[in-house]
């Protein structure tokens, strides 16, 4: 039968659909799961087990799980000896610091003997440590918001992602202490055969997110402002470049970066550039 990857992720929540939405982009074809622990994928040997997010990295040390797709946040807290194999390019969100709206901050100094409430009380300690304040952690699940409304805490320290929960309790967002998304996680002792398929998975992984960062360009120019518009579009090794019914005139077919194109759109439209199209990559191998 072989052996299989042991996959975990959350089990609920916008992480188990970003990272199942992953799996499938990756091929992965799995059978099961709807409420159950496990599904079995049909056409890769690996397994998924469904997690609480926070158990995962020691799942991931102790071997339950050979690998795991979880918030960077839950590797930094929980302190495991495993790997960070991949950044995944989603679930991002900021760990912040927040003070009640009608506190004046003045700087970090600002929260030398406050308490602060937060569900992440070693990311919290490791940074005031590390910049010589003195703080008093209270560590809280759930709610973290409401704990300076009901004086359990002078600040709190939590994910954000738009700020509206902050605003609806009355607080106000003054330090982001890290950049935390979506990360593959590793066991440091997986046989051969489990990183022959890790291995594997990682290569389908990096040829989806290379999709997902670039688009397939296609624009007609005249021959003459070839060599400026291919040095604004460099593709993968450099662009396609196919003669037109129409003399002097060209196709140019590349690859760029989405967030680099507005950047360069208007130059190649001064260039004479003509039909740009911008169309989705669905895989990117290189």
């Amino acid at each position: 039968m072989g052996e299989k990857l042991k996959i975990a992720i959350q089990k609920s929540g916008r992480l188990n659909e970003k990272s199942l939405e992953l799996l499938k982009e990756c091929g992965i074809k799995l059978s099961g799961g709807n409420g159950k622990l496990k599904a079995e994928a049909k056409n890769f040997p690996a397994e998924v087990l469904f997690l609480r997010d926070d158990d995962i990295p020691q799942y991931v040390e102790q071997g339950v799980a050979d690998v795991g797709i979880l918030g960077e946040n839950e590797v930094w807290e929980r302190k495991k000896n495993i790997l960070t194999v991949e950044k995944l390019g989603f679930a991002g969100c900021r760990m912040s610091l927040a003070i009640p709206k009608d506190e004046e901050y003045t700087g970090l100094s600002f929260f030398n003997g406050k308490k602060i409430a937060t569900s992440y009380p070693a990311i919290l300690s490791d940074f005031f440590v590390g910049n010589g304040i003195r703080v008093e952690i209270e560590e809280i699940s759930g709610s973290v918001e409401i704990a300076p409304g009901i004086g359990l805490a002078d600040a709190i320290f939590d994910i954000v992602s738009t700020g509206s929960t902050l605003l609806m309790n009355g607080l106000k967002e003054v330090k982001v202490v890290a950049e935390s998304e979506a990360v593959l996680i590793s066991g440091r002792e997986l046989g051969e055969a489990k990183k022959s398929i890790l291995d594997r998975l990682v290569f389908r992984i990096k040829a989806v997110l290379r999709a997902s960062e670039n688009k397939y360009i296609t624009l007609n120019a005249p021959l003459s402002a070839v060599p400026e518009i291919t040095a604004l579009l460099p593709g993968m090794k450099s662009p396609t470049i196919v003669p037109l019914a129409e003399e002097g005139w060209c196709g140019i077919h590349s690859v760029v970066k989405e967030d680099e194109f507005w950047d360069i759109i208007d130059r190649m439209k001064e260039l004479g550039a003509e039909g740009i199209l911008v169309i989705p990559i669905e895989k990117m191998v290189l």
